[in-house]
């Protein structure tokens, strides 16, 4: 090496090492941050830490949430991210405001969402659920259930969720199931439980019922037939049902069928031949719709059901549980709907029984939420749950303001809904789930709740009895999941955390889950389930349309959080983000986040160069003290959207763009840059916890504490 350069390389070698000793006491900052590099060893710290867990904290006062169990079928999602950064916000921000702060993670067997992917995983192999052995099937959906949660819970701890992992519940744990069996007793010894024959939504793919909130009300145009019946002219949409129609029911009174008689029997020509009718009057008929009066089928339409059972009308099936027709039908017994409709318009036809086709008749029909197929409504024996007792005490705490609704909107609409409630069908014909604790009389139909399995024989006729087969709806067991989690945990951790604070969760689940769970809360405790509700609307693509599988456009968000970091998926999460309003994820927008979190890093490295020396500044100081007062409103009234965008702007705006290059060459603002520095990782913390924790641990005074459970700035 020549003289030249060597003293090139000791002076380049010295100035490395003097900037190094400079600029910060950690070599970290040298670089530019790395999230990919931070995160995992920043969440082992705080998990190492035991502070994610409550009873380390001697604070009298609780803050819980029980986290919306993540269905154990998939993978996680844009509305996963979602629900893990509002409910960590809260949590962090409570836990450094004093509070013993307990975040209950768990997971959902899913019961009938899980068959349904596990249903199409069988269909890309061959197989169909039905050819299954059903210990078979079971242990099958549990193996892929379980291996779906361990990633869940991995792609949690992404998100940097700091729920207490020590207390995680499975809502098939068993200690979970003995809760719900005890629910399920209750309701029966209480008169709130009944198993009868009604008509239930059925879904000829999956061969199971569902609630009505399950089913979707879709409008369509077909065609509207006019059929001769004897006298009369009846409209139907659905000439496949009429094989068994022997009723013939118009309103009393209606002027037009005046000389007919309750009672009256007519002998006519039908479909497959001549039949006697039975003249029926009922209030429950349209005389608008159609000619007035209509012919009823008991089996498979709600409201002929109705009429059927107040007129003690006998019923029969004319559609089997595969959408297949019955011998009923004649020639056209074994056809699927569609494909035998036609043929029975031709034959009406022929047989001079088809008046006229009216071809663009709109209605509504209802199909399966998950599948599209049309419901076809069978006549079922189930369980079901007596709902308006349980609703009226709802609705004395929601009309008493107990619950606060964010946003508040969601309240009338919950109020409506409880106002009109029907009974639930809670039970499901799906191997996966939680079994229903029940005998069954092979004889007379009777049903037993039996949690210790010691009925051997019907108690109302002496019949034998079979364990039923079918599964609870997972409504129910989800429906009791802020007090059934704490049960099983113990009578402490219930005493201490129970009744939660607040539930938050899509509101596009309000009367599946939230309302569900304030009525079998209060009916098991006595108490409301939680005091708050914080509704949050969909995540949408970048140009705002609703993320779908066959769209192609549904985001993950772990490719957000490797490409831009956790921090900035975050914060562009709740940004703009108000409750129940749909927020349109683009990556521009996490993009600007991501320059964020790295102009952050580098405010940080110039303040810690500085010496923490001075008097505070006091202008400056009052501004940044009437920040903290903004923010800390914002967050205790649930307006994180807002608080997060205050900040923001204060550490880019004016932190970094005015204090700082002002206060270069000013050795005496020291004191004031490492004030607000500090307190604003403070206020950033919940939104952007990596960063701020990995921003804290690097001061040049190591702290004593970790900035996740350092005290909220005053």
């Amino acid at each position: 090496m020549s003289l030249v350069n060597f003293v090139l390389y000791e002076f380049i070698n010295s100035r490395v090492t003097m900037v190094r000793m400079a600029l910060s006491p950690d070599e970290k900052f040298l670089k530019p941050y790395s999230p990919t590099e931070t995160e995992p060893r920043i969440y082992k710290l705080w998990e190492e830490s035991g502070y994610f867990n409550p009873d380390k904290d001697p604070s009298e006062a609780s803050f819980t949430i029980i986290m919306p169990p993540a269905n154990a079928n998939g993978s996680l999602h844009a509305g996963h991210a979602l629900v893990m950064t509002i409910e960590d916000i809260m949590v962090r921000f409570k836990r450094m405001r004093g509070f013993k702060t307990l975040w209950l993670p768990g997971l959902d067997h899913a019961g009938f969402e899980t068959q349904v992917v596990f249903e199409k995983k069988l269909e890309k192999e061959g197989r169909s659920r039905f050819d299954i052995p059903r210990e078979e099937l079971y242990k099958e959906i549990l193996d892929f259930t379980l291996e779906n949660s361990r990633n869940i819970e991995s792609q949690i701890r992404s998100m940097g969720a700091s729920c207490d992992w020590t207390r995680k519940k499975f809502t098939l744990d068993p200690d979970i199931i003995d809760v719900v069996y005890n629910t399920f007793k209750s309701l029966n010894e209480d008169k709130l439980l009944y198993r009868g024959s009604r008509i239930v939504n059925w879904c000829p793919k999956h061969r199971t019922s569902f609630s009505d909130l399950e089913i979707l009300d879709e409008e369509r145009v077909d065609s509207l037939y006019y059929l001769k019946y004897g006298p009369f002219t009846i409209a139907t949409a659905r000439p496949e049902t009429k094989f068994g129609d022997k009723y013939v029911v118009m309103h009393p009174e209606d002027k037009r069928y005046q000389d007919f008689n309750h009672g009256q029997t007519l002998e006519l020509e039908w479909i497959n031949g001549p039949i006697i009718a039975t003249v029926i009057k009922d209030e429950a008929i349209d005389m608008e719709f159609g000619t007035g009066v209509m012919t009823i089928t008991p089996w498979h339409d709600e409201t002929d059901f109705q009429i059927a059972e107040r007129h003690n009308l006998s019923k029969e099936q004319i559609i089997d549980e595969t959408g297949r027709l019955l011998p009923i039908a004649g020639e056209f017994a074994g056809m699927k709907i569609l494909e035998a409709r036609p043929k029975i318009v031709d034959k009406l036809r022929d047989k001079g029984l088809l008046e006229k086709i009216h071809d663009k008749y709109k209605h509504v029909v209802r199909t399966c939420y998950k599948c599209g197929t049309v419901i076809e409504p069978q006549i079922k024996s189930q369980w079901f749950i007596k709902m308006k007792p349980l609703a009226e005490k709802a609705l004395e705490k929601i009309h008493a303001g107990e619950i606060t609704y964010l946003p508040e909107h969601y309240k009338k609409i919950t109020e409506h809904w409880l106002e009109n409630i029907n009974d639930w069908n809670i039970s499901r014909q799906i191997v996966w789930g939680i079994p229903i604790p029940g005998k069954i009389c092979d004889e007379c139909g009777e049903g037993f709740v039996d949690l210790e399995d010691k009925i051997t024989k019907c108690e109302r006729c002496g019949g034998s009895v079979h364990k039923d087969p079918d599964t609870f709806d997972t409504w129910f067991s989800s429906g009791q999941w802020p007090f059934a989690t704490l049960q099983a945990l113990g009578e402490k951790d219930f005493k201490t955390f129970y009744p939660t604070n607040v539930m938050e969760t899509a509101g596009e689940i309000i009367f599946f889950w939230v309302t569900r769970m304030i009525m079998l809360g209060l009916y098991k405790t006595g108490k409301l389930p939680f005091n708050t509700v914080y509704l949050h609307g969909l995540v949408l693509d970048a140009k705002g349309a609703k993320m779908s599988k066959s769209k192609g456009n549904v985001i993950n968000p772990l490719d957000y959080t490797k490409e831009f970091g956790t921090d900035a998926l975050r914060i562009g999460l709740v940004v703009g983000n108000t409750p129940g309003t749909s927020l349109a994820l683009s990556p521009d927008k996490i993009r600007g986040y991501k320059n964020f979190a790295n102009k952050l890093w580098n405010i940080s490295r110039f303040v810690f160069t500085q010496e923490n020396k001075g008097e505070l500044k006091e202008d400056l100081v009052q501004e940044f003290n009437a920040l903290v007062k903004d923010v800390g409103s914002d967050m205790d009234n649930f307006r994180f959207y807002i608080g997060a965008e205050k900040i923001y702007a204060y550490v880019w705006h004016t932190f970094a763009d005015k204090i700082i290059e002002e206060s270069k060459g000013k050795p005496e603002l020291g004191a004031t840059l490492y004030y607000i520095l500090l307190n604003s990782l403070k206020l950033l913390h919940p939104f952007m916890p990596f960063i701020t924790e990995e921003i804290w641990q690097s001061q040049p005074d190591k702290p004593e504490s970790l900035l996740m459970v350092t005290s909220w700035p005053e």
